[in-house]
């Protein structure tokens, strides 16, 4: 493994003991650096191996969708690492103490964990690191050029990123190998959680109920990857901006929460023949995902307006108190009660599905930006509504297009327009240019 994947959170010489995977961002056996580089240094200190999950009561708005869904697939994880004779603790409580009095319960002798650009899980770690008296490394098993080592610095946009990551991923396409059953046993044996019982006793709002469309895990997951290459890429391009054709990958689940890896998918779609499609989706999945990581780990504000750029937030101060001809409450939003139908279908895809298309996630967003009192307003509606429904809230890709469609991030000032100012426009007219309006929202009102 590259060892630029590794940032020592804290120092010291590892005691005696058995090394644990803190597992939060990455909740896959298969192709996980950071599961890999533990068990590593386990079986060269020949000690045992653990994987522990600190599972919180409330994280980031997220509803009974989304903890059904990440739930399900650390059930298959735990059967999964069991046939590897690695044992699965489930924790519950603030990460930050949880996992500091695991580590001193069994004698730990070192602390893995892996990378996350989000300020609470910075924060979580952060406190950990005060409180363990044994190391603790960081590895970035999510991005596939290390976020720290693909730039030094928050990156003013794509083309600024594109170069410096273009020149570093081939010392990162390293053949994954794969985990072997652990030799030196866990003291206590592998427990076995009790999944039925945990999700009962989650205290979650339960009126955002699970998807049934998606199925969860890392099996369904590189399903879901071998159909995507298999069927669609080689229309992606073509296709991936039409809600109404099926183009998209529906990865974004399993890249969320980790059950896939995206250097998996990037060296699958690498083999495939070279078109317009699979290099429009290499630069959304390389490029665009991983500049996503760049903008929350660099700047600690991401979701709020101060994360905007200088130009935006003059320009949207320009036009704040321009008159707006329709002004709506979160809860005419969350309802989808506006007078517009294209929204109010994309509002409820999202509802329903836990997944609205990408495409109309930016008319989305926009929209939001042009019926709130001001941007300030418009990106918490936003991201309230994103954290709430959709499966792959709570990411930095999802800061990040919000904080791209309110507030211009990693975009170039446009023409001067009411309410936008010089931030990109996108209207009802423009969509029906594109596709079928209509039968979108009667497709959406079948669901």
């Amino acid at each position: 493994m590259n060892t630029e994947r590794v940032n020592i959170l804290k120092e010291g010489p590892s005691r005696r003991g058995p090394v644990v995977y803190w597992m939060s961002r990455d909740q896959r056996m298969r192709d996980n650096w950071a599961l890999l580089y533990a068990q590593k240094t386990a079986l060269e200190a020949k000690v045992p191996l653990a994987v522990v999950f600190c599972l919180v009561d409330n994280f980031l708005g997220a509803t009974f969708r989304q903890y059904d869904f990440m739930c399900t697939g650390l059930a298959e994880l735990e059967e999964n690492l069991r046939k590897k004779g690695i044992p699965f603790h489930l924790q519950r409580g603030d990460p930050g103490k949880t996992i500091p009095r695991f580590t001193e319960a069994h004698g730990v002798g070192l602390l893995v964990t892996d990378f996350d650009p989000l300020r609470i899980k910075r924060q979580w770690k952060d406190e950990a690191a005060r409180r363990v008296s044994v190391p603790l490394h960081e590895v970035d098993a999510h991005n596939i050029v290390p976020c720290r080592y693909a730039s030094e610095k928050q990156e003013f946009a794509a083309r600024t990123f594109r170069p410096k990551i273009g020149a570093k991923l081939e010392s990162f396409f390293e053949r994954f190998p794969d985990p072997v059953k652990h030799p030196f046993p866990w003291k206590g044996g592998l427990p076995r959680t009790d999944w039925e019982t945990l999700r009962d006793s989650l205290q979650l709002d339960r009126s955002v109920s699970a998807v049934t469309w998606l199925k969860s895990g890392e099996d369904a997951a590189q399903k879901a990857l071998d159909s995507f290459i298999d069927g669609k890429l080689a229309v992606y391009e073509e296709k991936r901006n039409n809600p109404l054709r099926d183009g998209q990958s529906d990865l974004s689940p399993y890249l969320h929460f980790g059950q896939l890896s995206a250097q998996r998918v990037a060296m699958e779609v690498w083999k495939c023949e070279n078109t317009p499609s699979k290099k429009a989706f290499l630069e959304e999945l390389i490029v665009r995902r991983e500049l996503s990581d760049n903008f929350c780990f660099y700047n600690p504000r991401y979701d709020t307006t101060a994360a905007f750029p200088d130009w935006a937030r003059k320009t949207l101060e320009e036009h704040r108190h321009d008159r707006r001809d329709h002004l709506y409450t979160l809860t005419e939003l969350e309802s989808a009660s506006t007078h517009d139908p294209l929204w109010n279908a994309a509002q409820m895809e999202m509802v329903k599905r836990g997944k609205m298309h990408g495409y109309m996630r930016m008319y989305w967003a926009k929209k939001i930006l042009e019926w709130s009192e001001t941007p300030g307003e418009a990106l918490e509606r936003a991201l309230y509504l994103n954290d709430r429904y959709e499966l792959d809230g709570r990411d930095p890709n999802g800061y990040t297009g919000c904080a791209w469609a309110i507030g211009g991030v990693h975009d170039r000032a446009w023409f001067q327009r009411p309410l936008f100012g010089k931030i990109r426009y996108m209207s009802y007219n423009g969509c029906r240019q594109k596709f079928n309006v209509d039968a979108y929202i009667d497709r959406i009102k079948r669901l």
